[in-house]
């Protein structure tokens, strides 16, 4: 075996040596001349049909250094069947093999000879055309074949993890990635775009690594797939107690030109339009996308509140909202593949996301006495205007060794941005004879913010024996935020800053490396890892000095804190069934918004504040999974069990007298509610979740899902005990189905998506939200050769029910009320593909460059 990789390696060098060499000398008839290139290409057709056949092997060997045969270059038929050589080394003959399925192989000799002496002069190059080659088809061979679909299902279930197909989602067509969140089995999206993986805060990647991007910012027309990771193994960020949603951008690597263009637009104020162009040739691949999105409209939302004293109603207060909404995103992404050789590819993408708001919220507001008197009435405008630039630059680099699945990939993620936010607020207070009760009180808010995030990363994967395989890599996270906020109250024209006012800045970094190894032993196979991660965050409050933050570990005794193991054992039961049993332990970190000690008084009787003294969570996860597939479809069962230590959870009270003072002239309600985060004792959740994928003949498909789970939360905070525990359940299905092509031309190629779903109440620390449902419909006409253009029609939430909100039953007070983002929207949309195989980024010098360099 050695003796032959050393004339392998000879005979490569020996290749290297001649592609090297710019020029040749050939003696014709006793004459010198300088050979610039060879060249041999040709045809390949069918015999019987004389239709060109593309993608045929066509291997091209010449004698090494030893006389025997050398591999100098293989490339396939392109879609008219051609084929070239060019570049070839001083020879005069060459061996040429020419293999396809269903067709039977051909091997001859390919002979060089002087030929026209002056036409060699003057074109510098010899080159043997061979015309047009023909190939028979091989009945044995043809017999064997079985033709497969290889469309991609709408739902690809794993063990580890689930994949959506995006293009099957007709309902988020010219919408945003949140709409193509509304369509996954075990992820909930409330008003607010907040997603949920089974009740818990899953971790957003793009491509693989961390984004500041939101969901609404990402452009569903720019995803390719979305993978779950329900419970991720040590190979993924620790920072994932709810799970990993990785976001898979589309990049196009076939060779010549691809590209799709879309355009759409809607009610309420709802326009799109997105083009996506790849190019490809020889070693370089480019790629580009541009997008726009809008949507807008008056979305709705009531507080109904019960004030209370020893428990027993004092006086009660109802809030209704109006909030008109409008948004705007532009986005740009491009870049480039260099394939260095077979097993070196370079890669770079630089995207570009532009942000404009606007905001215009009107509220009435109404006081009663304890018997329901009205007792007076306020009127609050609140006016914003905010927007963002985000940029995400990416280096990739990837090198495949020459064992099957051993690679090494390298990777140096940034993202950097900033944004700003300017509003103003006005709340008048009258009497019931509509005379002013108080002043009015005016704020005018100012703040800025910017972001940088630095990810470094270098994974190795190493197979070992027949199934074994050794995984490891080290990763460094840096994230980098300042925001600066003033506010200030208006009166008899002087400007005067409020306590809320805040100047802060942190930095957050976690250095984190991580061993798996996987492997097979006949029908069992099992997966350990061990992550060990060190993580810092240093806040400061710039204005007072204050400093906040954490260490993991803090301390040599409490190292065991930094490592994160992971478990996965699986039992194959035959071909198409799988059960696992799997565990890990994973931490969660406050995010800024959770520690930004800011008031937010854009509803007066409704504050929201960060926490700076948060301290992260650690969950313990455990997942049993059933995974079979039958005749007409699959069906995946987990039972799960989450254990959160220090659990960060949203905790409401009402204002002291002393925070009330802070706030004075920032028009807010002397008994708002004050929303901010603490860290529980604990939360146990048990639970089931059932998805099946199931086909009925072949134009209709039904994909059900069921998430049920018990949730107990135990939370004392200063001697009150917020312990609460309760059932909850969430249900989704998601049907398509095409019209029979044997329909008439108004039905033909036609398909119709509907998606259902239902949260139940579910319980918090003080009481529990309210239940969500909503129903999305689509329907697509695909049209034009090869169904190049299609026309989509969506409308989301078609009853105009989905909306958010909560319950709090406390000794102080008793609420309900629910908000919403989005209002029902009709939208059309227009693509179309297009693309061109013999599409040529470079042109060929002197006509000796071949495209498949």
């Amino acid at each position: 075996m050695l003796k032959n990789l050393r004339y392998v390696l000879i005979g490569l060098l020996f290749t290297a040596r001649a592609l090297a060499q710019d020029e040749r000398d050939m003696d014709v008839d006793n004459l010198t001349f300088k050979i610039a290139s060879n060249r041999i290409f040709g045809k390949i057709t069918d015999a019987i049909t004389n239709k060109p056949l593309e993608a045929v092997s066509v291997q091209l060997y010449g004698k090494g250094v030893y006389g025997n045969d050398s591999l100098l270059n293989a490339v396939l038929t392109r879609t008219n069947g051609d084929f070239r050589f060019t570049n070839l080394p001083k020879a005069d003959s060459f061996k040429l093999v020419i293999s396809s399925i269903a067709y039977a192989s051909k091997t001859f000799s390919v002979l060089f000879t002087p030929g026209n002496v002056r036409k060699i002069a003057e074109t510098g190059f010899v080159e043997k055309d061979l015309g047009n080659i023909s190939l028979e088809q091989d009945a044995t061979t043809l017999a064997a074949v079985v033709v497969r679909s290889t469309a991609k299902p709408a739902l690809e279930m794993g063990i580890d993890r689930k994949v959506f197909n995006v293009e099957k989602s007709l309902t988020a067509t010219g919408g945003t990635a949140i709409d193509v969140m509304k369509n996954i089995p075990s992820v909930s999206v409330d008003v607010e775009g907040n997603v949920q993986l089974r009740n818990s805060q899953p971790q957003i990647f793009v491509d693989g690594r961390p984004t500041i991007l939101t969901l609404d910012q990402i452009p569903s027309d720019n995803i390719e797939t979305i993978e779950l990771i329900t419970n991720p193994s040590a190979k993924f960020d620790a920072a994932s107690t709810g799970g990993i949603i990785n976001i898979i951008l589309k990049k196009n690597k076939r060779i010549g030109l691809n590209g799709v263009a879309s355009i759409g637009g809607g009610y309420p104020d709802i326009y799109n339009g997105n083009l996506a162009i790849n190019a490809r040739q020889g070693k370089v691949n480019l790629f580009a996308s541009g997008s726009i999105n809008q949507s807008g409209g008056i979305a709705r939302g009531e507080s109904l509140r019960e004030n209370r004293v020893n428990g027993v109603a004092d006086n009660f207060f109802n809030q209704y909202s109006s909030n008109a909404r409008l948004r705007r995103f532009n986005s740009i992404r491009f870049g480039l593949d260099y394939f260095l050789d077979n097993r070196n590819t370079l890669s770079f993408t630089q995207g570009i996301v532009d942000g404009k708001f606007t905001n215009r919220e009107e509220q009435d507001q109404f006081y009663f006495d304890k018997t329901g008197t009205l007792q007076r009435t306020g009127d609050r405008l609140a006016e914003n205007r905010s927007g963002f630039k985000r940029y995400n630059s990416q280096l990739n680099f990837i090198h495949k060794f020459p064992e099957n699945g051993k690679e090494l990939t390298a990777n140096v993620n940034l993202n950097y941005g900033s944004g700003n936010n300017l509003s103003n607020i006005t709340n008048a207070f009258f009497n019931n004879d509509g005379t002013p009760f108080s002043p009015t009180a005016r704020v005018r808010n100012d703040g800025t913010n910017k972001n940088n995030q630095l990810t470094i990363q270098v994974d190795y994967s190493d197979p070992k024996g027949e199934n074994g395989k050794l995984e490891t890599g080290l990763r460094s996270y840096i994230n980098d935020v300042s925001s600066s906020f003033a506010a200030f109250a208006l009166g008899n024209g002087v400007e005067t800053k409020l306590p809320l006012s805040n100047n802060i800045r942190y930095k957050e970094s976690v250095h984190a490396g991580y061993i798996t190894y996987s492997n097979k032993i006949n029908t069992f196979s099992y997966q350990a890892g061990l992550r060990a991660e060190y993580s810092e965050f240093e806040g400061e409050l710039l204005d007072s000095a204050r400093k906040f933050g954490y260490t993991y570990p803090n301390s040599w005794d409490r190292f065991l804190d930094g490592f994160f193991p992971s478990l996965f054992l699986t039992k194959t039961i035959n071909d198409n069934t799988d059960i696992q049993l799997n565990y890990s332990r994973r931490i969660r970190r406050p995010n800024f918004r959770q520690l930004n000690p800011f008031v937010d008084i854009t509803d007066p009787v409704n504050l929201n504040q960060g926490n700076p003294q948060l301290q992260p969570e650690f969950t313990n996860s455990f997942e049993f999974n059933y995974n079979t597939k039958y005749k007409n479809g699959s069906f995946l069962g987990v039972l799960y069990f989450r254990n959160n230590q220090r659990d960060i959870t949203r905790f409401s009270d009402t204002i002291t007298a002393a925070q009330y003072q802070q706030l004075n002239n920032a028009a807010v309600d002397p008994n708002a509610i004050l929303n901010t985060f603490i860290n529980a004792q604990y939360t146990n959740r048990f639970g089931a979740e059932f998805t099946l994928q199931h086909k009925v003949g072949t134009d209709f498909d039904l994909t059900p899902s069921v998430n049920m789970q018990y949730r107990k939360v135990k939370a004392i905070v200063g001697g009150l005990d917020l312990s609460n525990q309760g059932f909850n359940w969430e249900g989704k299905l998601i049907a398509n189905y095409r019209f029979p092509t044997t329909k008439t031309s108004l039905f033909k190629n036609l398909s119709v998506q509907m998606v259902g779903e239902y949260e139940s109440m579910e319980v918090t620390a003080q009481g529990k939200t309210i239940e969500q449902y909503s129903i999305d419909l689509a329907f697509r006409k695909d049209f034009l050769k090869d169904k190049k253009a299609s026309l989509t029609l969506a409308v989301n939430d078609v009853f105009n029910t989905n909306r958010n909100g909560n319950i709090f039953d406390t000794e102080l007070f008793y609420q309900t009320g629910y908000n919403r983002r989005n209002v029902r929207n009709f939208r059309i949309t227009f693509s179309y593909k297009f693309g061109s195989a013999t599409f040529k980024l470079f042109n060929n010098r002197n006509g000796n460059r071949d495209d498949e360099d």
